[in-house]
């Protein structure tokens, strides 16, 4: 598909709305619509129970998401979203007193909560000290003891927009013999991703921001050695390998990841997710990320002309993608003002953060622009 056709299929589009808060929620597309539109049919009128159906469509799904993270398809498992994907991974670890985790001290709680949650077990967190929004591999290293277990961050950062060094890291707590988790809510659909290269041994996501499909639907994706140091926290009539043998009660768990799918998993949210990633596909990852680049690149580059001061105003490219925040003295009024004018964007801690999508255009970034200066300078 073209960009045009692309941008076709998103009708507040025609309604004079530029959305640039991807990175709070993603619209829904008349081709997500429309595929869940049939599946409402289905689950309303003929056949009903469509269960059969659905299990292709979860199938699909998940190889167009194993395709988007350079995974093996069984090695990707559903969760209601990044929190309880992650409490997998927390919980299921064996803990000793004395283990630490280093964590960045700018994370989303989801990527903290669960691991402070260990502290009743012994376990203490390493807060890594960012600059200016920013922390390297260096600045992990320096935290590592042989008593660090794990390291957790998010691949771009959700307020400032910084886009981590993986790679580094990844080669780095393989090093070190440290788990790698990843949480990618802020990069999977915007850049490209591959778990084997940065070495990532855990990773959580979800589908309702740049994915632009539905809330309530999450993934996980564990590599085997680390599933076996792993011990099964919860069970379902889903977790064990002969599960449509209903009464032989035999606890014999997967060998995939889906054994930590215990129950019925968010239908509705995989129908909107395989459609996403097939309209995804059909565009290409590769052209989805350049643009993405792009538009950020460019959108930091008019700010910096018309004298604002984005969190990124220096960084170069391999450290951008997709969100560009900027802290203003009166951001509640700013951010006010640009909604009632129809610009979309998210306020936080004092920071409005943008966050355009690949089918968004430099046109749209020259009108917010201009919008930001004339609410500004008056």
């Amino acid at each position: 598909m073209t960009l045009e056709e692309i941008r076709g299929l998103y009708p507040h589009i025609k309604t004079g709305r530029t959305y640039f808060n991807h990175a709070a929620i993603g619209p829904v597309s008349t081709f997500v619509k429309d595929k869940l539109d049939k599946y409402l049919y289905a689950r309303s009128v003929d056949p009903i129970e469509n269960y059969q159906a659905f299990i292709e469509v979860a199938s699909s799904a998940k190889r167009r998401l194993a395709g988007l993270l350079n995974a093996k398809k069984n090695r990707i498992a559903w969760t209601e979203n990044v929190s309880s994907g992650i409490n997998i991974l927390a919980q299921g670890l064996k803990w000793n007193k004395g283990d630490r985790i280093i964590l960045n001290d700018l994370e989303f709680p989801s990527n903290v909560y669960p691991f402070m949650n260990l502290k009743k077990e012994g376990v203490e967190i390493d807060f890594v000290k960012s600059h200016e929004g920013r922390a390297d591999a260096e600045d992990y290293e320096k935290l590592i003891n042989p008593k660090t277990k794990l390291i957790s961050i998010s691949l771009v950062q959700f307020l400032s927009g910084y886009r981590a060094d993986i790679k580094s890291l990844g080669e780095l707590c393989k090093k070190h013999d440290i788990i790698f988790c990843v949480d990618v809510i802020q990069a999977a659909g915007v850049i490209q991703i591959d778990v084997e290269d940065s070495n990532i041994d855990f990773l959580a996501g979800g589908s309702h921001k740049w994915l632009m499909s539905l809330q309530g639907l999450g993934y996980i994706y564990i590599t085997p050695g680390l599933m076996d140091k792993m011990e099964q926290k919860y069970a379902g009539w889903l977790s064990v390998d002969d599960d449509w043998n209903l009464l032989n009660y035999d606890l014999k768990y997967k060998p995939a990841a889906s054994r930590y799918q215990v129950g019925t998993n968010s239908a509705i949210g995989i129908t909107a997710l395989e459609s996403s990633l097939e309209l995804f596909e059909s565009f290409g990852m590769a052209e989805i990320e350049k643009l993405n680049l792009s538009n950020t690149y460019y959108f930091i580059e008019k700010l910096n002309e018309n004298g604002y001061k984005p969190l990124l105003a220096d960084a170069g490219k391999n450290n951008i993608a997709g969100i560009t925040s900027v802290k203003f003295e009166n951001a509640e009024k700013i951010f006010k003002e640009l909604a009632e004018k129809k610009i979309n964007a998210a306020l936080r801690q004092g920071v409005i953060r943008f966050s355009p999508h690949y089918y968004n255009s430099a046109e749209e970034i020259d009108m917010v622009i201009e919008n930001l200066n004339l609410i500004t300078k008056k």
